[in-house]
């Protein structure tokens, strides 16, 4: 059964385990998941479940719903996603070990705080990034590199402090060849390939991840933002 960890401002207030085959997340009492705050409309969204897939649907909120720091209309989930509605974050997990309508101004107060705006321009910027490389995902250079964006597509991206890499890295002890980018199926995943714990995602030493959008890459001294392609 999937669960979903509901957290505000990084505290945990409750984890959902159920068998119901539809969640609804809002404002109102009548929500299997209730938010209570003026920035989430009174039926925001809504998890619909089938197997073992499960999928996001935003009831065209006011102020949007984020998958990962992206905003979606519709969205399959896949394990330890992020779901950003109002100022709580839930987390998605398999296994418990659109655009906006006058409709829908029903009470919803506009959320306009300095991290909600940052997100919904972000998000998107973002969008015309990924649009300008063709609906490829795209790597933001944010510190410590020579890139400001590079484009991924479907072959092998390599970084390391060769000449012959495709992306140069900065920082001591790092290998010619020390991590790769590999498309595999739909998604990409990130291998450190050099020297031990010179590839971080998200802050935490990684041999092999999956990047979902919005991942901060470290690696040496250069950190790169993965934008998820379309």
């Amino acid at each position: 059964m999937p669960e979903i960890v509901v957290k505000y401002e990084d505290k945990v207030l409750e984890r959902i385990v159920t068998e119901k085959k539809q969640i609804s997340i809002g404002r109102t009492s009548d929500n299997d998941i209730v938010l209570d705050n003026r920035g989430v409309s009174r039926r925001h969204a809504d998890i619909e479940i089938s197997g073992d897939s499960a999928v996001l649907i935003d009831n065209a909120s006011l102020n949007g719903t984020f998958v990962n720091d992206r905003r979606v209309d519709e969205e399959v989930l896949s394990d330890a996603d992020v779901i950003t509605i109002g100022k709580y974050n839930m987390i998605f997990h398999t296994d418990s070990s659109r655009e906006n309508k006058i409709s829908d101004l029903d009470g919803t107060m506009v959320l306009n705080t300095k991290k909600q705006r940052e997100r919904v321009k972000r998000d998107r910027e973002d969008r015309q990034k990924v649009k300008r490389s063709g609906g490829a995902p795209v790597l933001v250079g944010e510190q410590g590199t020579d890139e400001t964006e590079f484009k991924i597509g479907s072959g092998v991206i390599t970084f390391g402090r060769a000449p012959w890499v495709n992306v140069r890295v900065r920082g001591w002890f790092i290998s010619e060849l020390q991590a790769k980018i590999t498309p595999v199926g739909n998604n990409y995943v990130l291998s450190n390939v050099g020297r031990r714990n010179k590839t971080q995602v998200n802050g935490a030493a990684v041999e092999e991840c999956e990047l979902k959008n919005g991942d901060l890459i470290k690696i040496g001294k250069s950190v790169f933002r993965y934008i998820a392609g379309r």
